[in-house]
């Protein structure tokens, strides 16, 4: 079985374990829209539980843009959830605002102690490109040169070198000739998953944008997944390829989440027309599993649902590869 609603598209997702179920988190919006492609601007956040990660129980909506004026009343995009020292829930999320014409993006935090109903803390922005490393990255809006002025999709861990937490999350660095080498993984630092600091990007380069990043480790390495348009790749990254530039998800290989990266060689998980796209590895009992929204994996039609897991396994080169079901 997928993840799958009757009367709404699904996409991006995000995934975290309490302990007895899987709390599956997605990004949703009305098939009465029509058009799949206003389904960015029309969102809000669904919730599912489930003990496979295959058959799921949905739970309706959990998170939505803030009513009235705000720095998020027009979307609340992609994020992730991590538990706190303080036993409670942490959700941070994208948010644009309709003033700006959801153009610029920055970072939100909201609470839960019940993995549904969250509380913003405060006004809810816990980070935007300013400060002493904001001349790091394309803090402004580079009219045509790029579509948006990127800071979205926080992915955010525990300091495996410290007591305290660090947030990826897809940027873009500024000064770069060619559009399409100028992604970059953005990076902040906290103490307490309230009080954050911007610092330089880990990572840059290879393709304009590089979404909705995670970053794990397996094996004894550290990989940082992303994913990526085939009209995003760079000419370095394209002649590279063989076959030519895909759509889905590839990965990032590092000596510590603070890198140093190099991209991977080939290509992870990716095709045209895009199969799976935005997809999340989460570690099981029975190994590691990807797991993402069917784009258009049969042509034409979005489809606008999370397909059933794959198990990735990690080779003796150190490389991940997902494995077809008919392998398993």
């Amino acid at each position: 079985m997928t993840l799958a609603l009757e009367h709404d598209w699904i996409w991006d997702s995000w995934y975290v374990h309490d302990g007895e179920l899987w709390h599956g988190y997605f990004l949703k919006a009305p098939k009465s829209l029509i058009n799949p492609e206003l389904r960015h601007f029309n969102v809000s956040q669904g919730h599912a539980t489930s003990t496979d990660l295959k058959t799921w129980e949905h739970k309706g909506t959990t998170f939505a843009p803030a009513a009235g004026p705000a720095w998020d009343d027009y979307t609340t995009w992609t994020g992730s959830v991590v538990r706190g020292d303080d036993d409670l829930w942490h959700l941070f999320y994208t948010g644009t605002r309709k003033s700006e014409e959801g153009l610029y993006q920055r970072i939100g935090h909201a609470t839960s102690s019940d993995l549904h109903t969250w509380t913003r803390v405060g006004d809810g922005q816990c980070l935007d490109l300013t400060g002493p490393a904001a001349d790091h990255y394309e803090a402004d809006l580079m009219h045509g040169f790029w579509h948006d002025r990127a800071m979205r999709d926080p992915w955010v861990m525990r300091d495996p070198d410290g007591d305290g937490w660090l947030m990826f999350f897809t940027a873009r660095a500024p000064g770069i000739p060619e559009a399409n080498a100028g992604g970059a993984i953005g990076f902040a630092t906290s103490p307490d998953l309230r009080d954050w600091t911007l610092q330089p990007p880990v990572f840059t380069g290879g393709y304009g944008q590089l979404e909705v990043p995670q970053v794990f480790q397996a094996e004894g390495r550290w990989y940082c997944l992303f994913c990526t348009a085939a009209q995003h790749f760079s000419k370095e990254q394209a002649e590279a390829l063989e076959g030519g530039p895909v759509t889905g998800t590839h990965y990032l290989i590092g000596e510590s989440p603070r890198g140093p990266w190099r991209v991977a060689p080939g290509f992870l998980d990716g095709a045209l027309p895009c199969r799976r796209y935005a997809a999340r590895i989460v570690e099981t009992e029975d190994g590691l599993r990807i797991l993402g929204f069917a784009d258009h994996p049969t042509g034409e039609t979005f489809v606008g649902e999370i397909m059933d897991p794959e198990p990735v396994i990690v080779t003796g080169e150190g490389l991940l590869k997902v494995v077809p079901p008919a392998s398993e």
